[in-house]
């Protein structure tokens, strides 16, 4: 039997991701200066809170447990990535520019038919992804319908043509 965690047009969403860092000033000039996030509080040296938009926070950033920690090992559970959403193309081309300008190495970059997604890591290797997603009228599917998402290599230089348009 399938369970549903919400009741019929009140579908939950991903509120925010909290992550712990090793050092809040690099994470915030990550998050900030790279990503473009805003800051809507701190706690001194230990914690803060980023946003877009005017929402009290998407990203919380803390040091409490993690303070001049290394990363987690390869191979080991925990975060695979986290996914921001970009509204327009454009939008993730121009933060494409940005990465490339602070010299912020990609993992990956790839076109899923129903959505196109540059992925990377924070100063802390967390796993980013950072993505746009297509109208739903023009995602891929199958013969009965059903949604048919691939991976295929993204035109980087394509998309960065956009962040300047």
């Amino acid at each position: 039997m399938q369970r549903t965690i919400h009741p019929p047009g009140h579908a939950p969403r991903i509120g925010h991701v909290h992550l712990k860092v090793a050092d809040l000033d690099r994470a915030l000039e990550f998050y900030m200066g790279v990503l473009g996030f805003e800051l809507t509080q701190r706690f001194g040296s230990s914690a803060a809170f980023l946003s877009v938009g005017g929402y009290h926070h998407h990203i919380g950033l803390n040091t409490w447990e993690s303070k001049n920690g290394p990363p987690p090992a390869a191979g080991t559970t925990g975060l695979y990535h986290f996914a921001i959403l970009y509204p327009t193309r454009r939008a993730l081309a121009q933060t494409l520019a940005r990465v490339i300008h602070a010299n912020v190495p990609l993992d990956g970059a790839s076109d899923h038919g129903v959505s196109e997604a540059i992925y990377l890591r924070d100063p802390d290797q967390n796993g980013l992804e950072l993505y746009w997603d297509r109208e739903p009228a023009v995602w891929p599917r199958d013969e009965l319908g059903n949604l048919a998402m691939y991976t295929r290599p993204l035109d980087l230089n394509r998309l960065l043509a956009e962040s300047s348009d």
